[in-house]
């Protein structure tokens, strides 16, 4: 499968994320050209900052494949990982990283946390993987909530 593909993957399991009214990210990890797990943002549901689609994986990674060392194993996600996930990325000895939605503010890519030579391990990265549409789903999902949060405040002051 290509890049575009498990991309595609990874953006359904984001649709996932946004039917739960989390923030739509979606993850897919594929080792040796097979999809081995998913997972999507699920902060508001464990009630836990750290519960990202990303780190999220990494934990079910680790328990299917028995280690924590995810050095042939590959994460497409929608958005650019945050420094948290590209810290546990880096951690987790992970092959690559492919995302979609850049993050120019805060993504760990961006920031160089992730190819950082100081560090003990870098991870491959490339962005950009069907960035438009990754990009459509995430405004999407914050136009409705604000016009959500916007009829609330209207049926509140009309009562």
């Amino acid at each position: 499968m290509s890049d575009e593909e498990f991309m595609t993957l990874a953006i359904a399991e984001a649709d996932n994320a946004a039917a739960e009214n989390e923030i739509p990210v979606g993850a897919v990890a594929v080792l040796n050209d097979i999809v081995i797990a998913a997972e999507h943002n699920r902060m508001e549901q464990l009630h836990d900052a750290t519960a990202h689609a990303e780190i999220l994986l990494i934990r079910k990674i680790s328990s299917i494949i028995n280690d924590w060392r995810l050095s042939d194993v590959t994460i497409y996600v929608t958005k650019e990982p945050c420094v948290m996930c590209g810290g546990a990325m880096v951690n987790a000895h992970l092959h690559k990283v492919v995302y979609g939605l850049r993050d120019p503010r805060s993504g760990a890519d961006t920031l160089g946390l992730l190819r950082n030579p100081d560090l003990l391990y870098q991870v491959e990265s490339a962005g950009g993987i069907l960035e438009n549409i990754c990009k459509e789903q995430f405004q999407s999902f914050f136009r409705k909530r604000r016009q959500e949060q916007k009829e609330e405040k209207t049926a509140k002051n009309n009562s």
